[in-house]
């Protein structure tokens, strides 16, 4: 691939590029292509003379600006067809009727010109393999016999036109190498804008600035705006990863304090539930007799059937008692009291038996 000639795009002179990538050599300087178009300006000049220099149509001629050339190095294919010529190559519209009719395959020609929007370039076999020389390109991009058609049909559909190059080309140092040897390419080459890209954005970041960004003589103004959007991506995306943070803990504290709740929550129940059984059996021991059962006493405890007529033979000799004792206002009360805990002793006892 180093045998091959390839000179890279400089300012709009891509008709100069194409020109010496097609010879594979510095040829043609673009004083000699200047040349060439004034060339071609003065023989149109006279060929409308003859219709007489007085007519509108001369007049108007003289004030419109050259069609083969202008101050940013573009020419037409009028100077590059003269220019070949001095090689005796000729130009061919490969889409024409004519040569349609030949019905000749792609890879059997030697070499094409493109051009589309005032940009040329040139694709050329060398050895027995094709090779796209883009000026635009960082190098030669090799291209397969079977890629050959279909980039150049690609290139139709995009606007181009495409001439077939017709003629004995120069010898080359790279057609006498690639002759006898074919080449690999690993990687195709870049456009030269994406490249510089590539390369000045690799050099911002290991210039260690962390998030300030400048723009220095050799940066694009669209590399900066990517590295911004880029950064602003990064610290939209940090954001959410705190906010999710933060729920996250707002989330652990809640659940910790819940649990916290529940704690705290469970004994007060307890002891709320415990006290109720003490306190009616404390209010109850006052009129209870010695050995009777508390209305707060567990069901797991059974009476046999012998206390069970103890206790009522107890019962009815403390009635006998205190109806024998003078009737006092505090009796019926009492009496009352009785009555409701016999009534319960007498349910309780029906229930073991």
């Amino acid at each position: 691939m180093e045998s091959i000639f390839h000179e890279k795009q400089e300012g709009s002179l891509c008709a100069q590029h194409c020109l010496n990538n097609l010879l594979q050599g510095e040829y043609f300087t673009p004083v000699d292509l200047s040349s060439i178009a004034h060339q071609l300006d003065e023989e149109e000049r006279m060929r409308m003379a003859e219709g007489g220099m007085g007519s509108e149509e001369y007049r108007t001629f003289l004030q419109q600006p050259s069609g083969n050339m202008d101050d940013s190095g573009f020419f037409s294919i009028q100077v590059i067809s003269n220019a070949l010529s001095v090689w005796g190559l000729e130009l061919t519209l490969f889409n024409s009727r004519e040569y349609q009719r030949l019905m000749i395959n792609p890879i059997n020609e030697k070499a094409f010109i493109c051009n589309y929007k005032e940009h040329w370039f040139t694709i050329r076999k060398l050895g027995q393999q094709w090779f796209n020389l883009n000026s635009l390109l960082t190098g030669p991009e090799l291209i397969s016999d079977t890629y050959l058609a279909l980039f150049l049909a690609q290139l139709q559909q995009e606007g181009y036109s495409i001439f077939v190059i017709r003629g004995n080309l120069p010898e080359c140092e790279a057609e006498q190498i690639l002759g006898i040897m074919k080449v690999q390419q690993q990687e195709r080459p870049k456009l030269i804008g994406e490249d510089k890209a590539q390369s000045s954005s690799g050099m911002g970041r290991s210039s260690g600035q962390g998030s300030v960004l400048e723009t220095g003589p050799g940066m694009e103004e669209g590399v900066v705006e990517e590295d911004e959007e880029e950064l602003r991506k990064a610290l939209a995306l940090s954001r959410q990863d705190m906010e999710v943070e933060d729920e996250e803990a707002d989330l652990r504290r809640a659940i910790q304090l819940s649990m916290q709740g529940k704690a705290v929550l469970g004994p007060v129940m307890s002891d709320n539930s415990m006290p109720k059984g003490g306190l009616i059996a404390k209010t109850t021991s006052s009129d209870q007799a010695p050995g009777s059962t508390a209305v707060g006493t567990p069901q797991s405890e059974k009476l046999s059937a012998e206390e069970l007529r103890r206790r009522r033979q107890a019962y009815f000799d403390r009635q006998s008692q205190q109806l024998a004792k003078p009737t006092s206002p505090q009796q019926p009360t009492e009496s009352t009291g009785s009555g409701k805990i016999a009534t319960e002793e007498d349910a309780q006892a029906k229930r073991s038996q």
